[in-house]
């Protein structure tokens, strides 16, 4: 099981980087083709997708995977259910388009909402062939097709903003993308329809019912910092609000997907060995975090120097942003795997009441620091995040019977390494003339942080750092 999992990840994480990089270079050139108008819009009409997305599903791939024992006959039935439940979002976007479009007072938002939402019957066709590869550890496949999605999407929206498309560029390219990710389930996991029987699948469903809730709690308290900043800021700063919280978590983005796509599937097949969840928690929290701090943290010290060299001067407010998002983008890092660990083990019944109170809690966060502009509407991710997860972290480490001193030890190398860096970084950052050319100095301070981080790592945690290459060059050679 160790070496498959191993292997999945191995096969996610360079699919994802590698599809990645083209991704940023697309969108490099895209924020210099389009405006933060453009951007602004489309974050608006997406605000409904998220939510309808996991309406379009019901949590049903989830389940598919949680419950290893469903015949085919109950497959049947739940696909037969998401292709419904995918029709019920998209009508649900077209009901709810122009009430939107009137809140945040822009009548052109009606067709783009409508274009955009139109990929919820993508998702819900595509919930049981990506439940049943998902379960199946197929994992090498479906790297392949996440790939196939992301260069589509970025050669598509790139080919459409130099023909001056404006904001359709990305909802057009996000859309082409989809397409071709649900051919290629379908052609590879296709699965029969069945007329649905309710009563035998009540267990399933309520599980997905508690997914799909807690999913939509999510997901919305995710885009209130949006909403906030939208209807309080304005479509401008939303923009640049929007750009800061895609360029925080683009460190974050590749490997949090490993945490929600591949290891889930693991931790269900071992959901009744508590060794073996705290083994996994330990391992893959402390990995996680060698591999996210210095990139979230790092990115947020440079944040001044890298915003206006690769995005340009008219991004220059999102920099403010980005030094507090990548903060919280560390501490979500790791906390991602929490959830994972308790639907796993069929306990998501906590997970949805967790995430309503998220719902609850950080909007206020955000309405109190709007005031404060796009840059308080990030403190308030920083201030309110850590009272919802201190729940999340005792109900999931009561769960596998982990003492907390464990667990800190597996983040200890990752945050030692990062504190280090960070003083590092600012102290040249002080001593750096400032005639000097601003893109020389982002190079050393770059430079400065890679070198103090791995350093520290070395020294004062050798042994846990070196049993990470170990692990590595030993795939590598099963791989050859």
């Amino acid at each position: 099981m160790d070496r498959s999992l191993a292997g999945s990840l191995a096969w996610r994480a360079a699919a994802d980087w590698a599809s990645q990089i083209l991704s940023w270079a697309s969108l490099f050139v895209v924020v210099r083709l389009l405006t933060p108008a453009d951007f602004g819009l489309v974050g608006m009409a997406l605000i409904l997708l998220p939510y309808l997305r996991w309406v379009s599903e019901f949590g049903i791939s989830r389940t598919i995977v949680t419950f290893r024992d469903l015949d085919e006959d109950r497959i049947a039935q739940l696909n037969t259910i998401a292709v419904f439940f995918g029709c019920v979002g998209f009508a649900i976007a077209a009901a709810l388009s122009r009430p939107v479009a009137a809140f945040f007072r822009t009548p052109k938002l009606v067709p783009v909402i409508l274009v955009a939402c139109s990929s919820l019957f993508l998702w819900g066709i595509r919930a049981v062939p990506e439940g049943l590869l998902t379960r199946d550890l197929r994992f090498q496949f479906i790297a392949v097709v996440e790939t196939v999605y992301s260069i589509v999407s970025a050669i598509v929206t790139l080919g459409l903003a130099f023909l001056h498309f404006g904001y359709w560029a990305l909802v057009l390219g996000n859309l082409t993308g989809l397409l071709a990710r649900s051919i290629l389930l379908l052609w590879a996991r296709p699965h029969r329809f069945a007329i649905p029987h309710l009563a035998a699948l009540r267990k399933e469903l309520l599980y997905g019912w508690h997914i799909l809730v807690s999913l939509l709690a999510f997901n919305s308290y995710q885009l209130m910092d949006n909403v906030t900043a939208g209807r309080v800021l304005g479509q401008a700063a939303l923009g640049v609000y929007t750009m800061a919280w895609s360029l925080a978590h683009v460190p974050l983005e590749k490997v949090t997907s490993l945490v929600t796509t591949v290891i889930p599937s693991y931790l269900s097949a071992v959901q009744n060995d508590e060794e073996a969840l705290r083994r996994y928690v330990r391992t893959i929290t402390e990995a996680v975090a060698l591999a996210t701090f210095p990139a979230t943290i790092g990115l947020g010290l440079v944040a001044h120097e890298l915003i206006p060299l690769v995005l340009g001067q008219k991004w220059n407010g999102a920099i403010r942003p980005v030094e507090v998002l990548s903060v919280y983008a560390a501490l979500r890092s790791i906390v991602a795997l929490l959830s994972k660990v308790l639907t796993s083990v069929g306990n998501a019944r906590y997970v949805m009441w967790n995430d309503l109170a998220a719902l609850v809690i950080l909007p206020i966060g955000f309405y109190i620091g709007s005031h404060w502009g796009v840059s308080g509407i990030a403190w308030g991710w920083v201030v309110a995040y850590p009272v919802v997860v201190i729940p999340l972290y005792w109900k999931t480490l009561q769960t596998i019977h982990m003492k907390t001193a464990e667990y800190v030890r597996a983040v200890r190398p990752a945050l030692d390494g990062a504190l280090v860096m960070a003083a590092a970084v600012l102290a040249i950052k002080w001593f750096l003339p400032a005639s000097l050319p601003m893109v020389v100095r982002l190079i050393l301070e770059i430079v400065t942080g890679a070198l103090v981080y791995v350093g520290t790592v070395m020294v004062l945690h050798r042994e846990r750092a070196l049993s990470f290459l170990r692990l590595a060059k030993s795939f590598r050679r099963k791989k050859a």
